[in-house]
């Protein structure tokens, strides 16, 4: 399958999977988990930061609930209830218990208010102690625009980088944010990590995310994958 070609570790289970950085997180995170309910895996899906209520019957506040959904064959997403249609994490014991009858976990671990890319505030990403695979998310769409119009949290992406907010973010730079231990590989630590580029829409995009990805394996030595779902769409 195209997916597990890319995401190598959807072969087997067990796994517990952050999504971290900006470009379309929430997008891939369920499209992944689309994947694995028709592997007929029981998907547990949340954040440890905000995302919006999910749409359809899918959201699991109970056992009865967490159940019900795996037996029909949909994955469930466990949160709280949050502000402005919002979710947040579950309660600390209820996501633990439910982490460990899931075949899979994926989480939303990081936020960029929809922007393509982003550098991480002192409290982000948080990862879970027990997640083992981090995947730093970015949107192609950055590539071409300054630090400022393109990427959020533009003022620590300039420290990282040592440019000015004006600075037009080239494959060169996105791929140094994306492996910088204070951007997107902050708190991996020893979990495998992959950089994903997200949102290839045109021609010209698709080439500037191939230079982004010969440069983190070639430069650093990290696994690169270029996806594109719309928002919506499942893999």
């Amino acid at each position: 399958m195209p997916i597990e070609n890319d995401f190598p570790f959807l072969t087997e289970k067990g796994h517990i999977v952050s999504f971290v950085g900006g470009g379309g997180k929430t997008t891939l995170m369920y499209a992944m988990a689309a994947h694995c309910v028709r592997k007929n895996w029981h998907v547990l899906v949340t954040t440890t930061t905000h995302i919006m209520r999910p749409p359809g019957a899918v959201w699991a506040r109970t056992d009865a609930d967490l159940f019900r959904l795996w037996e029909h064959g949909s994955y469930a997403v466990a949160g709280t209830a949050a502000p402005g249609g919002k979710m947040t994490t579950p309660p600390q014991k209820q996501l633990e218990h439910w982490m460990q009858l899931a075949d899979i976990v994926l989480i939303e671990a990081d936020g960029s208010r929809r922007m393509p890319c982003k550098a991480p505030a002192a409290h982000e990403p948080v990862l879970l102690p027990q997640c083992d695979i981090v995947l730093a998310v970015a949107g192609v769409s950055a590539l071409g625009e300054s630090l400022e119009k393109g990427c959020f949290r533009a003022e620590l992406a300039q420290q990282i980088l040592r440019v000015p907010g004006n600075a037009v973010l080239t494959p060169t730079l996105l791929a140094k944010l994306l492996v910088s231990e204070s951007g997107g590989k902050k708190a991996v630590g020893e979990r495998s990590f992959y950089a994903v580029l997200n949102q290839v829409d045109t021609e010209e995009q698709a080439a500037l995310a191939c230079q982004t990805a010969d440069i983190l394996k070639k430069r650093y030595g990290v696994p690169c994958i270029l996806t594109h779902f719309e928002k919506g769409e499942r893999a």
